[in-house]
C-alpha cells in the first residue's frame, strides 16, 4: 500500500568474514598478523566455534553501510535506534518539509483502509495548516530574539518557516517515511536478524532486516556459516508476558499506569529518581588517584574542578569530544544519575541518539489507550486558536485509531497513526561523563525546544544535590566562555541570538 522499503548495501570490507577469522587467529599467532588471504575453508569451523562460545569481538571489525529508504519513523525509533551499536544520518523533519505521499500504509483493506487513510489525511492537512498558522507567532518570538533583523525581515523568512516546521511536525504520524545512511558491524547485523521479530514493528522489521541480510550474504556468502534463524516472536519475553496477561491490558488499566507514572514526575518532564550518594566525593577521590595526590594536597572541590571545569580542563573546549580519552576526565564515569521522563515520540527520537545515556523505552502497545495522550510544544501554547486546532487534531487521530482497534486491525499497524506528539514514558540513566556531553548539546538554545526543556529540568536537579558538579553543566557557549575560547558560540551563522553564557540556569527561557 506504500513504497516497499529500499535497502542498499553501499560500502563494506572486501572480505569481511575472512577478516573475522583472521583476527581470531591473530590472537594465537606466534608469527605475527594473520591476513584475510591466508584464510581457507578449513578455518570456517573456527568461526563457528568462537561464535557459539560468545567470543564476538572478531565480528565487530567489519562494518556495513546501508542506504535505507521508505522506512517509518516508528521502526527507526522502536528498533534501529533502540540500542547503542550503530550510526545513522537520517533526513530531518525539523529542516526538511514532509511530502504528502511520504507515509507508510500497512496492508489493510476495506473499511480499515478507509479509516486509516482518512486519519492520515487529516494529520497531513493539520501539518500544512499549522505551518501557516504558526508563522505570525514564530515571527514574533524570532524578532524578539533578533530585533535588528526586523529591518530585513524577508531575509529570514526561511529560518522562521523552519521554526514553524519543527513544531508543526508534532501532528505528523510516526508512519512518516524516512531515508538514511545506517552503519553497523557484522555482529550487530547478526543480532538484528536473530531478534527481528519483536514489538513494536515486527512486520516492517522482518522485511527490512531480511533485505539487509540478503545484501550481506550476496557480498559475502560465507556469513551463512554462522547465520542463525530468526527467533519467533513467541519466544520473546515481551510477547510471552503480553499473551499471559491479555486480560490486564484494557483501557482502564493502561490509563491507571499512565496516571501513576505522571503523578510520580511531580510536574517535571524529567524527574531525578536515583543517584549515587557520594557522587562528588567519588569523583574527587578518583581524580586524586589518577594524579597520585592526597586529600591534604588536593581538596574535593579542586579535584572536581580539574575534571569538569573548562578553565582547568581545556579539553571541554575541544569540538572533538576528547574527554573519553583523558585520564582525568574519565573519572567522571563514576558519578551516576537516573531520571524518569515523559517526552514526545519526536523528542525522544533525538534523545535516544545519545547512545551512552541508555533508557528502558517501552513497547508502545503496552502504553496506548483510547484517550489522547500527547505533548504540546510551547509555541503552540502561545495562541489559543492554534492550540484548539492542535487539540482537535489529536482527538481525531485517537478516534481514528480507536475505530481501527474496533475493526480488529493489528496493533502494530494501528500504532503507525500515533502522532509525533505522542507521550513516551521511560527511565534513563547516565554516568556524568556522557551526561555532560549530552547536556552540552541539549542545553544549547538551538536544540529542539522540548528536549532542551527536559535537559534544563535535569541540570536543575543535579545542581540541587551536587552543586559543584551542577555548576559546570553548560551549553557549548558557557563551556567556551569558562575556557576563554572565542567566539563563545561555536555555531557561527547559526548563533541563537541569546548571550546564554551570561545566564544562570534559572534564567533559561525560550519558546522557539
Amino acid at each position: 500500500m506504500s513504497p516497499e522499503p529500499s535497502v542498499v548495501l553501499s560500502k563494506t570490507f572486501a572480505t569481511p568474514f575472512q577478516n573475522a577469522i583472521a583476527t581470531a587467529r591473530t590472537c594465537y599467532s606466534s608469527k605475527g598478523i594473520v591476513r584475510d588471504e591466508q584464510i581457507t575453508e578449513k578455518n570456517y569451523p573456527l568461526a563457528q566455534s568462537v561464535y557459539h562460545a560468545g567470543h564476538h569481538t572478531v565480528f565487530t571489525h567489519a562494518y556495513f553501510q546501508f542506504e535505507l529508504a521508505n522506512i517509518s519513523r516508528q521502526f527507526i525509533w522502536s528498533f534501529l535506534h533502540s540500542h547503542p551499536y550503530y550510526n545513522s544520518e537520517q533526513v530531518s523533519q525539523r529542516y526538511v518539509s514532509i511530502k504528502k505521499d511520504a507515509f507508510l500504509t500497512p496492508p489493510l483493506t476495506g473499511e480499515a483502509l478507509r479509516v486509516y487513510r482518512n486519519t492520515l489525511d487529516l494529520q497531513i492537512a493539520a501539518y500544512d495548516r499549522l505551518n501557516e498558522k504558526l508563522k505570525p507567532v514564530a515571527e514574533e518570538a524570532y524578532f524578539k530574539r533578533f530585533p535588528s533583523r526586523l529591518k530585513v525581515k524577508e531575509k529570514y523568512d526561511g529560518e522562521i518557516r523552519k521554526k514553524c516546521q519543527e513544531i508543526a511536525r508534532y501532528v505528523i504520524p510516526v508512519a512518516a517515511l524516512a531515508y538514511m545512511y545506517h552503519t553497523v558491524s557484522g555482529l550487530t547485523l547478526l543480532r538484528y536478524y536473530r531478534l527481528a521479530n519483536q514489538y513494536d514493528t515486527p512486520t516492517e522489521q522482518k522485511i527490512v532486516i531480511e533485505k539487509m541480510v540478503h545484501e550481506l550474504v550476496k557480498v559475502d556468502p560465507l556469513y551463512k556459516v554462522i547465520l542463525q534463524e530468526e527467533l519467533p516472536i513467541e519466544d520473546t519475553p515481551e510477547y510471552r508476558f503480553f499473551m499471559a496477561n491479555r486480560s490486564y491490558y484494557d483501557t482502564n488499566s493502561q490509563r491507571a499506569f499512565l496516571d501513576e507514572f505522571d503523578a510520580s514526575l511531580d510536574g517535571r518532564m524529567s524527574k531525578l529518581v536515583d543517584y549515587k550518594q557520594g557522587n562528588e566525593s567519588i569523583l574527587a577521590q578518583s581524580v586524586r588517584e589518577v594524579l597520585g595526590m592526597t586529600r591534604a594536597h588536593l581538596s574535593d572541590e579542586e579535584a572536581i574542578r580539574l575534571a569538569i571545569d573548562p578553565s582547568k580542563n581545556p579539553l571541554f573546549a575541544e569540538s572533538l569530544n576528547l574527554t573519553t580519552l583523558s585520564k582525568i576526565s574519565r573519572a567522571m564515569v563514576h558519578p551516576h544519575y537516573t531520571f524518569r521522563k515523559k517526552i514526545s515520540h519526536t523528542a525522544d527520537s533525538q534523545d535516544q541518539r545519545h547512545r551512552m545515556t541508555p533508557a528502558s523505552r517501552p513497547a508502545l502497545l503496552a502504553h496506548w489507550s483510547d484517550s489522547p495522550d500527547y505533548i504540546t510544544p510551547a509555541l503552540i501554547r502561545q495562541d489559543a486558536d492554534i492550540q484548539k486546532m492542535y487539540d482537535e487534531t489529536m482527538s481525531r487521530s485517537w478516534e481514528g485509531m480507536k475505530k481501527l482497534r474496533a475493526l480488529g486491525v493489528p496493533e502494530e499497524f494501528t500504532l503507525y497513526l500515533l502522532p509525533n506528539a505522542t507521550s513516551v514514558r521511560f527511565t534513563e540513566s547516565a554516568d556524568l561523563l556522557n551526561l555532560h556531553h549530552k547536556m552540552a548539546m541539549r542545553l544549547c538554545y538551538l536544540a529542539q525546544e522540548e528536549i532542551w526543556r527536559a535537559s534544563v529540568d535535569e541540570a536543575e536537579q543535579i545542581t540541587a544535590i551536587n552543586p559543584v558538579i551542577g555548576r559546570y553543566l553548560l551549553p557549548p557557549c558557557g563551556i567556551r566562555h569558562l575556557a576563554d575560547i572565542r567566539p563563545y558560540c561555536p555555531e557561527g551563522a547559526r548563533f541563537c541570538g541569546e548571550r546564554v553564557w551570561t545566564y544562570s540556569l534559572d534564567q533559561y527561557t525560550r519558546t522557539i
